[in-house]
């Protein structure tokens, strides 16, 4: 058989596809089913279960300060895992399949310690094991710096794994399958009854994925949009059709897709700083130099001549950007630096918002109607997002999902 002919297309399968044994066979039927189809198949997979999790409280026992390079190191191991089982399911078939390492798949990454980014693929070995008519099991999640050490991608980072190895192989397709049927309007552990999306743009999902949606990492769906790789975000738990994400899909029905809730925020005030060129520059200047991300930026005019200078960083970013935000108070005689931790943000999203003047009064009169205090506003052409206390975000989905999606018909 000719299989270079044949189409080909990458499945990713997230830690809970894999958590044991029986799940691994499981996944292996599934490849074998899209093989026998007539497909090239390329399979990345994630650590098994919670492996990740339990990697990271491993290291907690046994130092109080982690190490990024033993970190990356640490936590790539589950992935090799992952890979070798699978590749020995599939042989069970009587399938030929071959495991590849970040190495082995030419998967280079630079950047900051458990925060890569890809910059390069060089799939050849992949290429020819594919094309041979193997089936590539290839570990996501990690990448090689020049250096020759192992970097791994961040939290979802299998899926960017997936969609890169995709593009780079000229894949027609990547499917991303997970424990969920597709992509919702809501969280389902906070709103009743969310509705499944059957196909969503590329830059509504970004959007999603940003304002905290867990679906997608969204480095992932930026890649896939760059090289318009279509994605099918599906379960390998049940056979029920996903959601397609992809360039510009023909839809009707809801301007508002999904309502996004992201409890992993923490918000910082810079108090009292000259208002004098150059120092919101120097600030973010500093906060990206230690890898620390700021979002929803709000500079508020003050009288006497001082600002106060308002953003949010995910909690797991917080104690460097407290750092930074105190040196940088001491240096230009700032009144001081404030933090909260006890907020979320909670965002409608869809692209036709920006056409659709009501739906900003709209939002903020159901949020006021449930007594919900809104403390920053922010928007975009794809989102509106306010941050409320903690305590009450749960309640502000639910009331915008009621509000916006459960009263509008598809």
């Amino acid at each position: 058989m000719e299989w270079e002919k044949l189409p080909l297309t990458v499945l990713k399968f997230g830690g809970s596809s894999v958590s044991d044994s029986e799940r691994m066979k499981h996944v292996a039927q599934i490849v074998k089913k899209i093989r026998d189809k007539g497909f090239r198949v390329a399979v990345v997979v994630s650590a098994m279960g919670n492996m990740t999790d339990e990697l990271l409280a491993l290291a907690s026992d046994v130092a109080t300060e982690k190490d990024g390079r033993e970190m990356d190191q640490l936590l790539a191991t589950g992935e090799q895992q992952s890979v070798a089982l699978l590749s020995l399911a599939i042989k069970q078939y009587g399938i030929p399949a071959q495991s590849f390492t970040a190495l082995q798949a030419g998967i280079k990454a630079a950047g900051f310690p458990m925060e890569g980014r890809i910059y390069r693929i060089e799939p050849d070995a992949v290429e020819r094991a594919l094309n041979e008519g193997t089936v590539a099991v290839i570990t996501g999640f990690q990448a090689i710096t020049d250096n020759g050490d192992v970097i791994t991608l961040g939290r979802g980072g299998s899926d960017l794994s997936a969609v890169a190895l995709a593009a780079a192989l000229g894949a027609d397709s990547c499917q991303l399958l997970k424990d969920v049927t597709g992509i919702m309007t809501g969280d389902p552990r906070v709103v009743k009854k969310p509705k499944k999306l059957a196909q969503l743009g590329f830059d509504e999902c970004m959007e999603m994925a940003v304002q905290g949606a867990k679906v997608l990492q969204a480095r992932s769906v930026e890649m896939a949009a760059r090289y318009e790789m279509p994605l099918y975000v599906g379960s390998s738990f049940v056979e029920e059709e996903g959601t397609w994400v992809m360039s510009n899909p023909v839809t009707e029905g809801l301007i508002i897709k999904a309502v996004i809730q992201d409890m992993k925020v923490a918000k910082v005030v810079l108090l009292g700083v000259p208002d004098i060129p150059g120092i919101a520059a120097r600030l973010f200047a500093n906060l990206a130099e230690k890898g620390v991300g700021a979002e929803m930026i709000i500079q508020n005019n003050m009288r006497g001549g001082v600002n106060d200078i308002g953003f949010l960083v995910k909690k797991t970013s917080l104690e460097v950007a407290s750092q930074v935000c105190r040196e940088l108070c001491r240096e230009i005689d700032a009144q001081g630096v404030s933090f909260d931790t006890e907020i979320a943000r909670v965002s409608i999203v869809g692209a036709g918002i920006a056409n659709h003047p009501e739906i900003p009064s709209k939002m903020f009169n159901i949020l006021a109607e449930a007594g919900i205090n809104i403390e920053m506003i922010a928007s975009t052409a794809l989102s509106i997002t306010c941050v409320v206390g903690s305590a009450r975000a749960d309640d502000a989905v639910r009331e915008l999902h009621d509000h916006f999606i459960d009263e509008v018909a598809f």
